[in-house]
């Protein structure tokens, strides 16, 4: 069960590795517009909206690695204090109740939208923007089915440490 867990979250930890160059480009880039714009007064829709294509990028795609790093917020006002046993429960009602249905959901009513950009090759959300939201709309899928795996890595975890818990084994 670990096993498949490593795996699955090697997908995220690449992912994760990779996304992170997102951030450095985002801010080269929007220093690039600031330039452009206050010192030779230029300016590019195309390059404006490529600053939201990469924080989109690094804001959907990154999801299941801020899940792996267990970096997303939680409200603990229960959880900090209980058992591990009680925290694994807790995950695991969070990945099977909430996670996965709602990710599940997104990406059943996000597909007509996606697959509908796709098939028109969807343009620019500006004029003289980008001539690729069915890329940025894309993301969405992505999003969900990251977040699928990664939910399905720490769900594996938790039923792991329950078992080794109840065998005896636990560290």
């Amino acid at each position: 069960m670990t096993r498949l867990a490593d795996y699955l979250d090697r997908i995220n930890r690449w992912v994760g590795a990779s996304v992170r160059w997102f951030a450095l480009i985002m801010v080269l880039i929007q220093f690039a517009v600031v330039l452009l714009r206050y010192v030779f007064g230029v300016s590019f829709v195309w390059l404006n909206e490529s600053v939201l294509y990469f924080h989109s990028g690094l804001f959907m795609l990154a999801a299941g690695y801020t899940l792996l790093v267990d970096g997303h917020v939680r409200v603990d006002i229960f959880f900090a204090k209980a058992s591990k046993r009680i925290q694994n429960l807790i995950n695991m009602l969070g990945h099977v109740l909430l996670l996965a249905p709602a990710m599940v959901v997104l990406l059943i009513y996000s597909w007509p939208s996606v697959a509908s950009s796709w098939s028109i090759l969807e343009g620019p959300i500006s004029v003289g923007g980008i001539p690729a939201s069915f890329l940025l709309k894309s993301l969405i899928p992505a999003f969900c089915i990251l977040l699928l795996i990664q939910g399905l890595a720490c769900l594996l975890r938790d039923v792991a440490a329950l078992l080794d818990e109840e065998s005896g084994n636990a560290s």
